[in-house]
């Protein structure tokens, strides 16, 4: 597995990045994977980078606290047997599929935090996970997507240790 850590941004909170990506996305491509020839990139900014992105990708004028750039299609989500043109996520040189780049606010993580009463290490996990999901073909458009998607974050949250409150 390669993940690529970027931090952008002098913003700093005190977590350990390392480890909470590392869990997540282990244990998300466990649960719906289960090998480890993956790849992808996590992006670590601040509020207003993450809006020029946001307005730039989505004609959204303000900040989020996260954004996938998902580089695959699924015919099922979550299902890695149906990847529509699996050959073109093959990185040539390590032979990883690559699953595209999540990008967040440690700005929105600390203020996230503090609003929902629980710790910023639940917090950014929770965006990670969120965010492995969109990755993985799974979104939120609809009522029922969202609370499938839900409920699989819950339970990558829960498999880590990273709980609310």
């Amino acid at each position: 597995m390669n993940i690529e850590i970027i931090k952008e941004t002098d913003y700093s909170l005190d977590l350990d990045f390392d480890k909470i990506v590392n869990d997540i996305v282990t244990e998300a491509i466990n649960e719906y994977y289960g090998h480890d020839n993956i790849e992808l990139a996590v992006t670590l900014t601040d509020n207003e980078h993450i809006k020029e992105i946001n307005k730039e990708h989505r004609d959204i004028d303000s900040a989020t606290d996260v954004l996938s750039f998902p580089l695959l299609d699924f015919s099922n989500a979550g299902d890695f047997e149906t990847i529509i043109d699996v050959d073109d996520a093959i990185n040539p040189d390590t032979d990883d599929i690559t699953l595209g780049d999540i990008i967040i606010s440690l700005e929105k993580v600390k203020s996230q935090a503090l609003e929902y009463g629980h710790s910023e290490a639940r917090e950014f996990a929770f965006l990670v996970a969120h965010s492995m999901l969109h990755l993985m073909g799974y979104d939120h458009i609809d009522e029922d997507e969202r609370i499938d998607m839900e409920k699989r974050q819950e339970l990558i949250l829960q498999n880590k240790g990273y709980l609310r409150g």
